[in-house]
């Protein structure tokens, strides 16, 4: 039988797996290289996956010279998470009161009163809520499970981000010192020409 490609959906996570287990910072080529080979993503849907997980605010990138770097640690997901977990709470708690106000004015309209277009229309749009609630209700348990793993990841990964922002950050000194000896280059002419802050350093 035709062996049944990957979604768009769980190449998105596949591609966030790459990130989260080895911590790092990559270029574009990199990840290209490395997620056909360890997570099984086209080479061709690379470029698109990693675009729309930067357009989420999944992963961050910033551009160094003429390379774009990409990243994205558990401590950020982390936050995500609990936005998009808060922005579910309160869409369940709005849900709810339009149920529960809903569900007044159907038991009013009974009251003395023949089945109306009016209360068909009410009944089915608390239908359609009991469903939006239920919904609502599985997508913030699913958040709920998600969250314990992530901070326990972040605890455990928030020194070797740290290590890794500052072995870039070092990375970056190393090559302004190469260009200052090798075109005599002065240090406020670097910074200017690839968008390093006067205030860069590494990380305590």
């Amino acid at each position: 039988s035709k062996k049944k490609g990957l979604s768009f959906e769980e190449k998105r996570v596949r591609m966030m797996e790459i990130f989260f287990e080895t911590k790092d910072v990559f270029q574009l080529k990199d990840i290209e290289k490395i997620a056909p080979k360890e997570k099984g993503i086209t080479s061709m849907s690379v470029k698109e996956i990693l675009q729309s997980l930067v357009d989420d605010g999944m992963v961050d990138t910033d551009r160094i010279g003429t390379s774009n770097y990409f990243w994205a640690f558990p401590s950020k997901a982390l936050h995500a998470r609990k936005r998009k977990l808060e922005e579910l709470e309160s869409q369940f708690a709005e849900s709810s009161q339009k149920k529960e106000a809903l569900q007044k004015s159907i038991e009013k309209s009974k009251i003395g009163r023949e089945d109306t277009a009016e209360r068909a229309a009410l009944i089915e749009e608390l239908a359609a809520l009991r469903q939006k609630k239920e919904q609502l209700k599985a997508e913030i348990d699913k958040y709920r499970e998600c969250d314990p793993d992530v901070v326990e990841e972040m605890r455990q990964t928030n020194k070797v981000a740290k290590e890794a922002a500052n072995r870039w950050t070092d990375n970056i000194f190393s090559i302004k010192s190469w260009a200052k000896r090798k075109f005599g280059f002065e240090e406020s002419r670097i910074d200017k020409s690839f968008g390093i802050p006067e205030d860069f350093d590494y990380i305590d």
